[in-house]
């Protein structure tokens, strides 16, 4: 892990005395939303493939009436938070590559959004 320095690149930045601060959290959250959207693809395909998963997110509807999709997003939410505050923790007073980790982030997000189209998810059913 390297650590930029904004100021170098941007001269501008200098003369408002910023100070130095850490990218891990930014990189962190990036990740986790990318993660957050996949689980949600993922699950969006698991529930379409096997009787016992749908079922298993329909339990956590609660009598609200929206099925499976509760599950979904409950558990894609989790995963969320998990995977940000582990991230963060970790990445509190690190400079992980922001670029590597945007890209990362964007790569799962992309492939967790094409998985909740159903002509994708219903070619598997």
């Amino acid at each position: 892990m390297t650590t930029t320095h904004d100021i170098e690149t941007a001269p501008e930045l200098k003369e408002l005395h910023l100070e130095e601060r850490h990218d891990g959290p930014g990189a962190a959250a990036m990740v986790a939303a990318g993660v957050g959207i996949f689980v949600l693809g993922l699950l969006t395909l698991l529930s379409e493939l096997s009787e016992p998963v749908h079922d298993f997110l329909g339990s956590m509807d609660l009598g609200r009436g929206v099925g499976p999709l509760a599950g979904k997003t409950t558990l894609a939410a989790l995963t969320f938070f998990v995977v940000l505050a582990t991230l963060g923790l970790v990445w509190r007073r690190k400079d992980p590559d922001i670029k590597r980790m945007f890209w990362i982030g964007l790569g799962l997000g992309v492939v967790g959004a094409i998985l909740t189209f159903p002509p994708i998810f219903t070619a598997f059913g």
